[in-house]
């Protein structure tokens, strides 16, 4: 159940575009890539890019109209990034639309002229993706969710909080993104304020999740937090199986809740994706990425699972369920 209402809040001085667009150019046809981890299917998969095309028809823009959209998918495996990347430069569309920081990083590797826009994506200086928030530089502009330090920190503490006992804790990450040691050394740092430490359980590809993470040890954790890169967000009901299986709470992103995971806590992904559908409106009305300031969320939401915690069970403390944005039951 909803707990509150989700307000979404705006750095860098950003006006928001109003909802009434004027029409568009009549007769021109724009084309639209999108480059995404997996094909949306569930719920929690769909609603990020069915707020995306919303958007986009509120500034005036409809597939099948006045849009193609040219969609591909990596299906989780890091290796297919590259190869999609290519394929949608090759159609030479008008803008991309990346989801997470593998495609932002694939897309940049194969293009600088045309524009690309992240609808999600990783703290921006670790992976070196734009020059900087106010001035991106080059042809990647859009939404930008700080990973690290301050998220990551803040899903430790909150795992801390509600079950204090916890000192160590497994780190659920993909070893093949390019900005792996960002991510350890943030959290790393986090957990060292907290008095908790990290145990790696690192995975490459989705076989590695069958069964709920099919070999992996926990190495003693006795809690799991999450990074939630594609790999990770494609195998999340996997993730939640091994936290049930092993009695473990399970901390993660959003969507992870959904699946079964204990908790997740991150920004409202859908709202990212439909401010996305302003920077392609600006791109195809002829603005530079390199001058659109990227944006970043200040408001996040807390979802708790209180049926994974009866199976658990676990006990969540009272002060934490006032504070959830949504707890499922």
């Amino acid at each position: 159940m909803n707990r509150r209402t989700f307000l979404y809040g705006l750095t860098l001085g950003t006006v928001v575009t109003p909802l009434a667009a004027k029409a568009q150019p009549p007769g021109k046809v724009y084309r639209v890539g999108f480059l995404g981890g997996t094909r949306p299917v569930a719920p929690e998969e769909t609603r990020p890019w069915d707020a995306l095309l919303q958007g986009l028809r509120e500034l005036g823009y409809a597939e099948g109209q006045n849009l193609v959209i040219e969609r591909r998918w990596a299906e989780g495996r890091a290796e297919r990034y590259h190869e999609l990347a290519a394929e949608l430069v090759g159609l030479k569309p008008d803008v991309i639309v990346a989801a997470f920081t593998p495609s932002v990083a694939a897309l940049k590797r194969t293009t600088t002229k045309i524009p690309i826009v992240m609808a999600i994506a990783g703290d921006r200086a670790g992976t070196g993706l734009v020059a900087s928030l106010a001035r991106p530089g080059g042809n990647i502009t859009g939404m930008s969710l700080q990973n690290s330090p301050e998220l990551a920190g803040k899903r430790l503490a909150l795992l801390q909080e509600s079950f204090p006992q916890v000192r160590r804790i497994g780190l659920v990450l993909n070893e093949t993104l390019p900005h792996r040691d960002f991510i350890i050394r943030d959290l790393e740092a986090a957990a060292l304020k907290l008095g908790v430490h990290l145990r790696p359980i690192e995975v490459r590809a989705p076989e590695d999740f069958i069964g709920g993470l099919r070999g992996r040890s926990p190495n003693g954790a006795e809690a799991i937090i999450v990074h939630p890169d594609p790999l990770a967000f494609t195998q999340r009901k996997e993730i939640a199986a091994f936290g049930v299986r092993l009695r473990l709470p399970v901390m993660a992103a959003y969507g992870f809740a959904e699946a079964g995971c204990l908790m997740s806590y991150d920004a409202h992904w859908p709202e990212l994706f439909r401010r996305a559908a302003t920077y392609v409106d600006k791109v195809l009305k002829g603005a530079k990425p390199a001058d659109l300031p990227i944006e970043q969320p200040t408001k996040f939401e807390l979802v708790i699972n209180l049926k994974t915690a009866k199976a658990l069970g676990l006990t969540i403390p009272q002060s934490l369920l006032l504070r959830a944005d949504q707890i499922i039951e």
